[in-house]
């Protein structure tokens, strides 16, 4: 499943292969991510929405 990033380094969007679903935060008050790495190694993170990050096949 492709995602658009928000690349620092570039300072652009870039459509990169998520490769995993993480959470953040206490119990009860999540926040929901994809992660994902660009073809040079650098870690990407993009926050979703919770019915983005159920719906997401990965």
């Amino acid at each position: 499943m492709k995602h658009s990033f928000y690349d620092v380094k570039a300072k652009t969007k870039v459509q990169v292969e998520v490769t995993k679903k993480v959470t953040y935060g206490a119990k009860g008050n999540e926040r929901y991510a994809f992660k994902a790495v660009t073809k040079d190694g650098r870690n990407l993170t993009a926050f979703v929405s919770k019915a983005d990050w159920t719906a997401a096949k990965i």
